[in-house]
């Protein structure tokens, strides 16, 4: 287990086998240990996931694990796994975050640059996880996801540890005036996240977005962490649509509750 430094403090990046893991400490370090990661370039290799079918993992204490990932569509929509899962279940919508109080599953994202979310309740045990690139954060996916999970499951924004995983950073991701309109338009606070250049065009900070945007909603600066690695400089860890001009594969980043001891 290697650490490397975020903008929070230490990351937790597993180089000891081929499936390289990031964790979080403050996820790692709850009374109920919840699994998480979010996800590497060789992490990826072989996971086998189907956008919208469970996959059955290994039993646990006599119940079947399961990861679920679904069709991401850019949007602000939420798909809620409140119940079991089984094995003919088939998830054929869109959606950008998943979110579920179900121990033994884990609801999971895919990205190439967006950035992915993950939160977690300890009080009213429930996790979620997020996709979001420009659109679905302007349009405000992430404290969409905070106001799900406090009227379906009473949480608190401030109560909530949030942890914003690799995605493109401000060094490297440029972005156009169709951009900086909608961004302007949709967050009173954009000029903090932006690094403006003299040819109309400029450097988005997503990361510093989506921060901004939950705390304005609630959440305490000491829940929430970011994992300061850009997928687009870090090409030994991360595929970059931006970097490589088309998508040759997704990091799988992904959370879940882990079974009651008996």
């Amino acid at each position: 287990m290697a650490s490397r430094l975020s903008d929070e403090g230490m990351v937790n990046v597993d180089m000891g086998s081929p499936a390289v893991v990031i964790t979080v400490p403050a996820f790692s370090a709850a009374t109920n240990q919840i699994r998480h990661f979010f996800g590497t370039r060789q992490h990826a290799m072989g996971l086998d996931l189907e956008v919208g079918v469970p996959r059955r993992g290994a039993a646990v204490a006599g119940a079947t694990s399961w990861t679920l990932t679904v069709k991401q569509v850019h949007g602000t929509d939420a798909l809620v796994v409140d119940r079991a899962l089984t094995p003919t279940d088939r998830f054929a919508g869109g959606w950008d975050a998943l979110v579920t109080d179900q121990p033994g599953i884990m609801v999971a994202v895919r990205t190439a640059d967006c950035v992915p979310i993950l939160m977690h309740d300890p009080k009213h045990r429930v996790v979620a996880a997020i996709h979001a690139g420009w659109r679905g954060a302007v349009a405000g996916i992430v404290p969409k996801t905070l106001t799900l999970l406090a009227s379906r499951f009473g949480s608190r924004p401030d109560q909530v540890q949030i942890s914003i995983g690799p995605s493109a950073g401000v060094c490297c991701y440029e972005v156009d005036e169709p951009v900086l309109d909608s961004l302007s338009k949709g967050f009173s606070s954009w000029g903090k996240v932006v690094r403006s250049k003299n040819d109309g065009r400029a450097h988005l900070d997503l990361k510093a977005l989506i921060r901004e945007q939950v705390q304005e909603h609630g959440a305490t600066p000491q829940r929430v962490t970011t994992v300061n690695l850009c997928t687009i400089c870090h090409d030994d860890l991360f595929f970059s649509y931006r970097r490589e001009g088309k998508v040759n594969g997704t990091m799988v980043s992904a959370i879940g509750l882990p079974f009651k001891r008996r």
